[in-house]
């Protein structure tokens, strides 16, 4: 083959290539934004059991249009902590089936049309102002890249039928045996580990089978090793996450080896089923113009995809918490306890905003759930006597984890907002980082709080029983203020803001009687000047946990 050929062909497949994952970013990007509310309901919709999950993850991938997305954000849900391993396992198969609609897609014979979709679109999204229609046009954009890049990879492999010395290459790699479909399936695997892409390796496959370059027993068994090369994104992902983000992913990568490994051994019998089921034959050719063509292989192709993952999940769902167990077992949790922080709030995660906002809302749970416990903490120290020095630790670690989780949500969300979002993201990421650094201010006065206190015992003074019992019934509600406001936070209702005012109004009231009696009592009776510096300034603190907890009602409800 002539060397100007060869540049050619490699010229198309490059270009092609690079075109199609391009128009797959597009178009995951595009159906993201454009779904992002019921992406984030499905997301939120994961339950311990095992079909809603299956059906969460089905429908993420469909979404978002990566499995590979899916199973990062499944792992970093886990090292979070707000999934459990079951649940991962089950979000984890149904994004196995979700892949699988991008065959489906490519099997649409629309691939001519591929460049006018293209530019009508680009047109659309370059001129049309109104924000859902311009994302509707650039999911019309990735489709139309991702069949264009399609067409001028299957233009870049024609050569090849030409070419002897490829073509005995090829022979090498025919999945006419047992162990031929394991070489095959070991080059879709391998492929798919360096372009890190399914999507990427399932393009390739198709333009190479659909052109001739190899029959579709190659492609079919290329296609089983893609779903075990696409396991190594969750796995990289894992990498220095806790214990249980490592089991996701192990469980991602057992789940496909071993039902690769079982598929393969009935490789030729599977086929046969399908064939019988398609009412149509694969391997069928048709000549236009001189050139051949297969012009159903892509379908056959997708329904080899999906029917093997759909049977994998059937076969391995019913033991999915058995799958748990024996991961537990395999990778026992350590004799340290591993702290959970926001070590996935990185990088990998703004491929996919929507997703990376969800994590930060359920961040922002966690924080309100840690400054409760705090006021839990402070409340035990100032009921106790003598103090209790456990409870104490407690209420300071907690003010150090909350300062490192408001900056790591911060680098999150201010790298997030530097790329290219909607406004609606983009208002909600700047809402986030205000209810963070409201979060960690309250730490910050429940721990200012707790030191007034301690200065005052460390001087060997105490509160009068009269001044103690007001500062434990102020207290409570303030606490219980907090819990309205983190329970608001939780379930998203921002109305929550009209009661906070109300009830802060009272609560602010409550301590201005609290402070007048207290000085109504000093200038009739002595007492030592550091009790009543002391009781006013945590009537203050109090006052700034009640104030910030406001902020966090109003940034919720989308108020300056």
């Amino acid at each position: 083959m002539k060397l100007e050929v060869i540049a050619m062909m490699l010229f198309g497949v490059v270009g092609g290539l690079g075109i199609f994952l391009l128009g797959m970013k597009y178009m995951s990007d595009g159906l993201q934004t454009v779904a992002g509310s019921r992406l984030r309901s499905l997301i939120s919709a994961v339950t311990n059991n095992r079909l809603v999950a299956l059906g969460v993850g089905t429908g993420v991938t469909c979404l978002v249009q990566s499995s590979s997305v899916t199973t990062v954000m499944v792992v970093g849900f886990v090292n979070a902590g707000f999934m459990t391993l079951s649940q991962a396992i089950g979000v984890i198969m149904g994004a196995n089936i979700g892949t699988t609609i991008t065959g489906w897609i490519l099997a649409l014979k629309i691939g001519k049309y591929g460049l006018p979709v293209l530019g009508i679109s680009a047109l659309l999204y370059r001129f049309v102002k109104k924000e859902r229609l311009r994302y509707v046009a650039m999911v019309a954009m990735g489709i139309g890249m991702v069949f264009f890049g399609l067409e001028l990879m299957k233009n870049g492999f024609k050569p090849l039928r030409d070419a002897p010395d490829f073509e005995r290459w090829f022979h090498l790699f025919r999945a006419d045996s047992y162990f031929g479909v394991l070489k095959c399936a070991m080059v879709g695997c391998v492929l798919t580990l360096i372009v890190q892409s399914s999507s990427a390796t399932l393009g390739i496959t198709i333009g190479l089978a659909t052109t001739g370059v190899i029959p579709f027993e190659t492609a079919a068994a290329l296609v089983l090793g893609e779903n075990i090369g696409t396991t190594i994104t969750a796995y990289l992902a894992s990498l220095g996450a806790t214990t249980n983000a490592k089991r996701a992913a192990w469980a991602h990568i057992i789940f496909n080896v071993v039902g690769v490994l079982w598929i393969t051994a009935l490789f030729h019998q599977y086929l046969w089923v399908l064939r019988r089921l398609l009412h149509f034959d694969p391997s069928f050719k048709e000549v236009v113009d001189g050139v051949p063509n297969y012009p159903y292989v892509t379908a056959a192709i997708a329904a080899v995809h999906t029917g093997f993952n759909v049977m994998n999940t059937v076969l391995f769902l019913p033991f999915s918490r058995r799958l748990a167990g024996l991961l537990m077992r395999l990778m026992p949790d350590p004799a340290y306890r591993e702290e959970p922080h926001l070590t996935q709030l990185d990088g990998r995660m703004l491929s996919s905003p929507v997703i990376g906002m969800e994590q930060c809302r359920r961040e922002l749970v966690r924080m309100g759930d840690m400054n409760r416990k705090a006021l839990f903490r402070l409340r035990q120290v100032l009921s106790s006597e003598p103090i209790d020095d456990g409870a104490v630790k407690k209420v300071f670690h907690r003010e150090e984890v909350l300062d490192i989780m408001q900056k790591e949500m911060t680098v999150f969300l201010t790298e997030l907002l530097s790329s290219s979002v909607t406004h609606e993201v983009a208002d909600e990421a700047r809402r986030m980082l205000r209810m963070a650094d409201e979060y960690e201010s309250v730490s910050d006065y429940v721990v200012k709080i707790l030191k007034l206190y301690l200065r005052l015992r460390e001087a060997g003074q105490d509160l009068l029983p009269k001044d103690r019992q007001s500062i434990l019934d102020l207290h409570d509600q303030v606490a219980e203020y907090m819990d309205m406001i983190n329970d608001a936070c939780a379930q998203n209702h921002p109305e929550i803001v009209s009661k906070a005012h109300v009830h802060g109004d009272g609560i602010t009231h409550h301590i201005r009687e609290l402070r007048g009696d207290h000085l109504a009592e000093v200038s009739h009776e002595r007492q030592d000047p550091l009790v009543t510096v002391i009781f006013i300034d945590m009537l203050n603190g109090y006052r700034r946990v009640k104030d910030h907890g406001m902020n966090v009602a109003e940034s919720l409800a989308g108020q300056k």
